[in-house]
């Protein structure tokens, strides 16, 4: 009962039965449930992960507007400085919308993706990335208009510095 209004019996056998139907179709809202991660991108080649982001659009050559910034020899391949930074006016017509780095050999292509507005007022974007082995790396860089810009460098991990 709650204060001066009765539940009917009808009420509470529906309620009831409601329950036991939940419970017999396999709801169980005692037990927590495991969460899965979802495993998007892992063992992916840099191929089958550019068509994911950007399906059939074509890459134009950026190397006149995009400066990518990476060791030629990284003597520590967990720990690799990146930067990039591109020529744009970022104004509200014409900026950077996105500035994705991908390491070609890695297991995970997708290092990092930048997002960016125009009110950020340069397209510029630095961190510190993990190379598993010697490849390429890639800056690609979405145009607000969805034109998309690349330039890639090689870049050798070594093991210890020794060259090798």
């Amino acid at each position: 009962m709650m204060g001066n209004r009765r539940v009917s019996r009808r009420t509470v056998l529906r309620t009831l039965s409601a329950l036991g139907v939940a419970v017999a179709s396999g709801f169980d809202p005692v037990t927590p449930q495991t969460a899965h991660a979802q495993a998007l991108g892992q063992n992916e080649t840099v191929e089958d992960a550019m068509k994911r982001l950007f399906g059939s659009k074509t890459i134009k050559d950026g190397s006149p507007a995009i400066k990518l910034d990476v060791p030629l020899i990284a003597e520590n391949g967990a720990v690799v400085p990146v930067s990039v930074s591109v020529d744009s006016p970022m104004t509200s017509t014409s900026y950077v919308r996105h500035i994705y780095v991908l390491a070609d050999k890695n297991r995970i292509p997708i290092v990092t993706r930048v997002t960016l507005a125009p009110e950020a007022g340069r397209a510029f974007m630095g961190a510190n990335i993990r190379l598993g082995e010697t490849g390429d790396v890639r800056a690609i860089v979405e145009q607000s208009d969805g034109t998309l810009l690349q330039v890639k460098r090689e870049v050798k991990v070594t093991v210890g510095g020794c060259g090798g």
